[in-house]
């Protein structure tokens, strides 16, 4: 048995010497210890057949092309030579993690032709890769020759996905080339009362290199946002489906098909506020908007938690937290708000530094602070006093920087000054 890096090889086989030619004939494979790939797969990824003419350097190939690929922790095999033909048993061990594959703007084939012709030429590939080993190169090698046959002239490459210092969470693969720019963007199953609220927001998509994370992040900044505000709390847009116009190669257009899936509208049941002893109910509720019997307006909720933390920062909570818990309830097809407050410690006035402007000015400026160290914060505070230095020492860009000390709970002011182009 040869075991791939964990201890040495035993090999159970008869003496070939006293065997006819016939015994060398490969009859049999058996695979044993994979979850997650089929036996067929992993013979087709050795590169023995039935039939052919084998002896063991053979199986030391077949084990060594396995390991190469990542896939497997450990490969080993098992043969036994007889009067009637050779039988192999390879024991594998599946290697961990197999991460996603992502397709960014392969645009000629849809996400399913992609698999099953990567299949077939990879056996080892069913949508998921291993983070180590050649296996993803050979799917990139395989992603060029369906390029090639669709007369593409473009390079396929693949980055890896996930934070610099963290793990892999994804490979993505994409062609370089040829421009492909999006010519029109519709939206399949979407209710015909908000189709000409997606397509005006789907108009600065036109024009747009063709690229599935780029179009991701659109659907989540200005499509999804169309159906959360009226209370489609499960809106789903599917991955965009694509066609190709024209024959240039240089040039590609396509036309790209969102299908939207609406799910039920919610209503609101009703918003409770918990934690609030600083606040009461009276100050707070008025900021979110929502009243019972309106849809569920998650774009509205969000501005009003927002709206909250910023008016416990007028009272000096500057690390006070609103956290909104739904309780939906399908069958009534409502949603009950639960918006859970941590209030925090009252901040003060801490050290205030300006910068950008000559002496002068800047004592004027100190000067007009009049919110001074170990009064109680105000987060208001800095854009009134922008407003008027505005009227005193002209039009400057003025940014403000708060530094938060949890130590002695005080909060440091920079004013940057910067003279407008």
């Amino acid at each position: 048995m040869l075991l791939l890096g964990f201890s040495a090889a035993q090999t159970r086989k008869s003496d070939s010497k006293e065997l006819p030619p016939s015994a060398f004939k490969l009859i049999a494979i058996e695979v044993t210890g994979s979850k997650r790939l089929q036996p067929d797969d992993v013979v087709r990824a050795s590169g023995l057949q039935l039939g052919q003419n084998v002896h063991e350097a053979d199986f030391q190939d077949a084990v060594r092309r396995l390991g190469e690929t990542g896939a497997f922790h450990d490969v080993a095999y098992n043969f036994h030579f007889d009067p009637d033909g050779t039988k192999l048993e390879l024991q594998v061990q599946d290697a961990e993690p197999f991460v996603p594959v992502r397709f960014e703007n392969l645009v000629w084939f849809s996400d399913q032709e992609l698999l099953e012709k990567l299949h077939a030429q990879v056996p080892l590939f069913r949508g998921q890769l291993p983070v180590k080993g050649d296996l993803v190169s050979q799917v990139s090698e395989a992603l060029q020759v369906l390029l090639i046959e669709k007369n593409v002239a473009g390079e396929v490459d693949y980055v890896q996905v996930g934070p610099s210092d963290g793990p892999v969470e994804a490979f993505s693969f994409s062609v370089s080339g040829p421009h492909i720019p999006i010519r029109k963007v519709e939206f399949s199953g979407a209710d015909a009362s908000l189709a000409p609220l997606l397509e005006a927001a789907a108009r600065r998509l036109q024009g747009m290199e063709f690229s599935r994370s780029a179009l991701r992040a659109q659907v989540e900044k200005n499509l999804c946002p169309i159906y959360l505000e009226r209370g489609y709390l499960k809106a789903a847009f599917g991955d965009p489906t694509t066609k190709v116009i024209g024959s240039d190669a240089k040039e590609i257009p396509v036309d790209v098909d969102f299908h939207v899936d609406p799910g039920r509208l919610y209503k609101v049941s009703a918003v409770q506020l918990k934690g609030n002893q600083i606040l009461p109910d009276g100050a707070l509720r008025p900021i979110v908007h929502l009243q019972p019997g309106q849809p569920a307006n998650t774009i509205q909720l969000g501005k009003g938690v927002e709206a909250i933390k910023q008016l416990y920062g007028t009272h000096g909570y500057m690390a006070a937290s609103v956290t909104a818990q739904p309780e939906t309830d399908d069958a009534q097809s409502s949603v009950a708000y639960v918006l859970q407050i941590a209030e925090g410690d009252a901040y003060k006035m801490g050290d205030l530094e300006i910068q950008g402007l000559d002496s002068r000015d800047t004592a004027r400026m100190q000067n007009d602070w009049t919110l001074r160290t170990g009064d109680a914060y105000d987060s208001s505070y800095s854009q009134r006093f922008m407003q008027q230095a505005y009227k005193e020492i002209g039009d400057w860009n003025i940014t403000v920087h708060e530094s938060l000390n949890p130590s002695d709970k005080t909060v440091d002011v920079t004013l940057r000054f910067d003279p407008k182009s």
